[in-house]
């Protein structure tokens, strides 16, 4: 065969495995393309939904912190009630030790009819231990097991009430900042495949993209071991 018609046939072959090797590669990279284009519409559906709850729960973290100040101040005010109702006791008390230390028993009398009524029973109580000649007597009828003062005791329900809407509020706050700080991690991932975009050399491009997969699939499932609303 002329050495003329093998340089022929060798160009060809070479020509040839040029373009199989052209359009293999215009093939992967068409598939790289296509699952970028897949993994842009999960960035996107997955940011709107993170940012949808993290919306959510910022809203109802707000809604329970006033709730929780509402129910504070209603508590603070059966509490300034409750140490009105203490200190009118007290005096009370002391206005009626004073009319028996002096022998006027019915200004005595006139002190015990204006006693609360939930507080005659610890009043009572109290005298039954005869504290004007027992020296170890309790120091007073608020010093007995039968004392109670409802505004008091509503006032430590409602404190607790708010702590405890309070705490909710601060879980809310920390389940919505998970949801921005996974908005941010998508964010990169759309960094990522933008930026790949831009390289020439393919094993960069399907480096970051690689990079981009990973970080998608974690914040997927950052998402879905998240709670809802």
């Amino acid at each position: 065969m002329p050495e003329g018609a093998n340089v022929e046939i060798a160009h060809h072959l070479h020509e040839h495995g040029e373009q199989h090797e052209e359009h293999g590669r215009s093939g992967v990279e068409l598939t790289v393309e296509i699952v970028e284009a897949v993994l842009l519409a999960f960035v996107a559906i997955a940011t709107a939904w993170s940012g949808y709850q993290s919306a959510l729960w910022d809203g109802r973290s707000a809604n329970q912190y006033g709730q929780s100040s509402k129910i504070r101040l209603e508590g603070t005010s059966f509490e300034t009630r409750a140490g009105q109702e203490q200190v009118y006791d007290a005096s009370t008390v002391n206005s009626w030790i004073a009319a028996e230390l002096a022998g006027n028993r019915k200004l005595a009398l006139a002190y015990e009819r204006r006693l609360r009524p939930e507080f005659r029973p610890a009043f009572h109580a109290w005298i039954a231990t005869d504290p004007l000649h027992d020296p170890d007597a309790p120091l007073g009828p608020m010093q007995m097991p039968q004392y109670r003062n409802a505004d008091a005791a509503r006032a430590a329900r409602l404190e607790a009430h708010a702590s405890e809407v309070f705490e909710q509020g601060a879980k809310a706050r920390e389940t919505g900042d998970k949801y921005v700080r996974t908005t941010v991690l998508l964010a990169t991932v759309l960094f990522l495949i933008a930026v790949s975009q831009r390289f020439a050399l393919f094993k960069v491009r399907v480096g970051l993209l690689t990079v981009g997969i990973a970080l998608l699939v974690f914040a997927l499932v950052s998402i879905a071991t998240y709670k809802r609303l």
